[in-house]
């Protein structure tokens, strides 16, 4: 067991963001891969019923959770055992594969409709996020480090591949994605609160909307000394709507440009 966790612990150089290519490859290999997933994503999910689907959602879940697992574990271990709460999995990035289980299992088209339109724009949002600036996910251990770019780079090749293929062209899809992420956030504040009543043991940030610590969230950070924190969590909800609808406005102005309709001066 001990040779087990030996290994699974193994170390490398901690990846650098945007450095040569000796510092930074990992990284590099990590983007070139979430590409051309999503380009994959995009072409093999066109056209796909809703059993097939629901059976993509189930195994990318299955896939994070058994690597979250891993996590879990050795954050850990790294620690002699204590756990890290700091590391508990339920902040925005870790949403998607409770997410897309849930949407994977629902037989509520409603509730299916809304949880793979937030997938598909906020979930699409964070992945994408991370994978272009992942300043704060890269440590020394390789398995965290892989395990970093499969969960976040999943999320934005699922997230492509729902956007382009099954989600409503239609405003309200923001909005009904909207409100599952509101009501994760809901879930997220009431565990900040049982944390700082009941066990208050080291960092436990959920959504870093906990008012005990700090936000740490780029722009957001600006705002939470600022305010009362009821207005800087109504800042940290409609900031994230807006940058859902700027996702979804991308693929919804793609969706209007008919590249068959032949320029101007050719018609003339």
């Amino acid at each position: 067991m001990q040779k087990l966790l030996d290994f699974l612990n193994g170390q490398m150089n901690q990846p650098a963001l945007y450095g040569n290519l000796q510092s930074s490859w990992f990284h590099y290999l990590a983007v070139i891969l979430v590409i051309i997933g999503s380009i994959i994503s995009v072409t093999r999910l066109k056209g796909m019923d809703e059993k097939k689907l629901d059976k993509v959602l189930i195994i990318f879940s299955i896939i994070l959770l058994t690597l979250e697992l891993y996590k879990q574990l050795i954050f850990s271990y790294q620690a002699n055992w204590d756990y890290q709460w700091y590391a508990f999995p339920f902040q925005f990035c870790s949403t998607p594969m409770y997410i897309a289980l849930a949407a994977g299992l629902t037989k509520n088209k409603v509730i299916k409709e809304a949880m793979i339109s937030f997938l598909a724009t906020f979930g699409l949002f964070a992945g994408a996020a991370v994978m272009i600036y992942p300043a704060t996910v890269f440590v020394q251990t390789t398995g965290i480090n892989i395990q970093t770019m499969v969960h976040h780079g999943g999320m934005t090749i699922l997230g492509v591949g729902l956007l382009a293929n099954h989600v409503k062209l239609k405003w309200s899809s923001v909005l009904k994605a909207s409100v599952v992420f509101a009501s994760l956030m809901v879930i997220a504040m009431v565990m900040n609160g049982v944390f700082n009543a009941f066990i208050q043991d080291g960092t436990f940030n959920m959504f870093f909307i906990n008012h005990k610590f700090d936000n740490g969230i780029p722009v957001l950070m600006i705002f939470q000394p600022l305010v009362p924190h009821i207005v800087f969590l109504l800042i940290y909800l409609f900031g994230f709507m807006l940058c859902a609808s700027i996702v979804f406005g991308i693929r919804y102005g793609i969706d209007k440009i008919d590249f068959h309709k032949k320029p101007v001066y050719q018609r003339a």
